[in-house]
């Protein structure tokens, strides 16, 4: 059996006073008006994953509105060794709580029993927009793979805040900068390292796969000008008089660009057109499923939301075909139900009718 949600609680959950969800391992189509509270759905499981959920929000964003009394995700799961449940919550003004099996946990350990993988509209101008979302995407990916990731990320990235607040003091003791350093050089390698092999089984996973979504290559980019250093710590050191000019670090895995260029067209992702970017983010998703499916010997569980726009009726079943294929638990959201017709009785169906999420009606 692959990873699953078998049963889905929520409490005070943004449009959620109460809301029960029982799913038995298919994928699962949810149709609903928009704001009827289909993404917040989706959210509530992203939020059983290491991270902020598929909106990025901050704990005390998620309780519903006006009470703001704190909220509560309670789940029961399969996960990538057995059944789990999983619970993650916050009281009022007060930061997120994750229990597995009853047990007090961190947020990295959900990394250890559930893969979640998603695509969300934000994403469909990823190409287009600035490099933080693309290394966002990247690094969401590296994780499902790799999950320690996460700490190599946030050590980096504290490490780094303390050296920009010396900068910006104009603080000029090299003892000060060394120490900030040495750990920015080591974690960095480490973010460096795990990009680059989870770049590796995404381009694996593509070129063995029979698909009909376009393959994309990926690369990582620095910035115009620049070059990836050999030695993170002498050019961090190299580059403090710079670096204190401006009061940020401008070299490091923080500046990295992830590039994709259409394969069969050769253009990159950014020229494409609006289907074709589309289609690309599904290819990626996909091709992330299918390496974790073979190292883990289960699919994970994908979350997409209004997964089927920009996609015509032919790329939209053969969507469908291969989630069935991959055997993986897909929650999906649409306008409509008859976006899933083609998915028949592969796929458990449901309306959302009201938007505080009292109902749930099964089609």
């Amino acid at each position: 059996m692959s990873q699953a949600i078998t049963t889905l609680v929520l409490s005070h959950f943004r449009s959620y006073r109460a809301g029960l969800f029982k799913w038995d391992g298919r994928p699962v189509a949810i149709s609903g008006a928009n704001g009827a509270g289909k993404t917040n759905i989706l959210e509530a499981v992203s939020l059983l994953s290491p991270g902020r959920g598929v909106r990025r929000a901050g704990a005390d964003e998620l309780a519903r509105r006006p009470e703001g009394l704190g909220w509560k995700i309670r789940a029961e799961v399969q996960g990538i060794d057995g059944f789990h449940e999983v619970e993650t919550f916050a009281e009022r003004a007060e930061a997120r709580v994750v229990r597995i099996d009853g047990k007090a946990a961190t947020q990295v350990a959900l990394g250890s029993i559930l893969r979640v993988l998603w695509l969300v509209p934000a994403m469909d101008r990823l190409w287009i927009e600035a490099a933080e979302g693309r290394r966002r995407f990247l690094d969401r990916m590296v994780l499902s793979f790799i999950p320690d990731h996460a700490e190599a990320v946030l050590s980096y990235e504290k490490a780094m805040r303390d050296r920009n607040r010396l900068l910006k003091d104009m603080v000029g003791d090299a003892h000060w900068y060394a120490a900030l350093e040495g750990q920015m050089a080591d974690s960095g390698r480490q973010v460096i390292a795990n990009r680059k092999a989870a770049l590796m089984r995404i381009a694996a996973a593509q070129e063995g796969a029979e698909t009909a979504f376009p393959k994309a290559v990926l690369s990582l980019m620095v910035p115009e000008g620049e070059a990836e250093p050999d030695d993170l710590q002498v050019a961090f050191a190299e580059g403090r008089r710079r670096d204190m000019a401006v009061g940020r670090t401008l070299v490091g895995p923080h500046r990295v660009d992830l590039a994709a260029v259409y394969s069969a067209k050769g253009v990159a992702a950014a020229q494409c057109s609006t289907g074709e970017q589309k289609a690309l983010l599904i290819s990626l998703i996909l091709a992330n499923a299918r390496a974790l499916a073979q190292d883990m010997g289960v699919a994970p569980i994908l979350l997409l939301d209004e997964g089927a726009a920009h996609l015509d009726p032919t790329r939209r079943a053969a969507l469908y075909d291969e989630i069935c294929a991959l055997g993986a638990q897909a929650i999906m959201t649409g306008t409509e139900p008859g976006l899933f017709d083609t998915l028949g009785d592969r796929a458990e169906h449901f309306t959302v009718c009201e938007a505080d999420g009292l109902s749930q009606v099964k089609v």
